[in-house]
């Protein structure tokens, strides 16, 4: 991978760390995320209109990928309900490369190499430290982690194909959210009922948050689009380890040795899994 793509991925990687710290601290979750996605659709809007529309054969994959994200959102917000920051973000994010890997052996009769192998154990074991043990996760936050994890595996691989097949990142992003930007808020009132927002007093760090999910995404997808899918989602799972600094340093979680620990082994594992041979 050139230094460019390997930059994108990085950056994302804090991007996303970033926007999950404002979701955890929200106090109505599902609430907070729908108001993200307000400012990530009205910059998305722009963007659609100077862009050209993606091609006719990527607009399967555009619909497709969004309602797969409102899918992961919502069992993002159910894993925050119990747990930590520090605890579920590595699950989710663990759990993408070593899913992907797996249903590749199981299902495409693909052969593991030797890293790939070490990868499986090194992160099947940094979050079985997370999820066991003193200070554990509490276990339905971990089915939803996980839940999550299969589902940012899913829209992965649609992203990686339909990015090619539209012709233009920056087009296929941005239809991609507004989209999901439509698709959320209608998931909100099936939800609760109605949804009331008051744009006056909304959080200025809530819309924040939004910009600050719209450009990891967007990062991830122009990354895409000039390198390997596999060691790009590998390199963008070194997130866990920004997750866990930042819920120490900003939302006052417990730091541990053990933690620390199991965060570096999980994205040590995706890294191995990324491994091409």
């Amino acid at each position: 991978m050139s230094a460019t793509v390997i930059g994108l991925a990085l950056l994302a990687a804090i991007l996303h760390a970033s926007w999950n710290a404002f979701l955890r601290t929200g106090a109505d979750r599902l609430w907070t995320v729908t108001v993200m996605s307000f400012s990530s659709t009205v910059v998305a809007i722009p963007l659609a209109i100077s862009s050209a529309f993606p091609a006719p054969h990527a607009w399967p994959y555009v619909v497709l990928s969004a309602c797969l994200q409102v899918g992961y959102t919502m069992f993002l917000v159910a894993a925050y309900r119990n747990g930590e920051l520090g605890q579920v973000y590595p699950i989710v994010r663990g759990s993408v490369p070593l899913l992907v890997t797996l249903g590749g052996f199981l299902l495409a009769n693909q052969h593991l190499a030797i890293p790939q192998i070490l990868g499986v154990g090194l992160v099947a074991g940094g979050i079985m430290s997370l999820a066991l043990g003193k200070g554990r996760t509490d276990i339905t936050s971990i089915l939803h982690s996980l839940a999550a994890g299969a589902i940012i595996a899913a829209y992965a691989t649609v992203d990686a194909i339909g990015v090619r097949q539209a012709g233009s990142a920056t087009a296929y992003t941005a239809w991609v959210l507004l989209i999901y930007g439509a698709l959320l808020p209608a998931a909100f009132i099936a939800f609760r009922g109605r949804l009331v927002v008051d744009v006056r007093s909304a959080e200025t760090l809530t819309l924040g948050g939004g910009v600050f999910a719209l450009l990891a995404y967007g990062l991830v997808v122009a990354a895409f689009a000039l390198g390997p899918a596999g060691p790009i989602t590998a390199m963008r799972e070194t997130s866990v380890i920004f997750a866990a600094l930042i819920g120490w340093l900003f939302l006052g979680e417990v730091l541990t040795p053990r933690r620390i620990a199991a965060c570096a082994i999980v994205a040590l594992g995706a890294i191995c899994l990324g491994y091409q041979p």
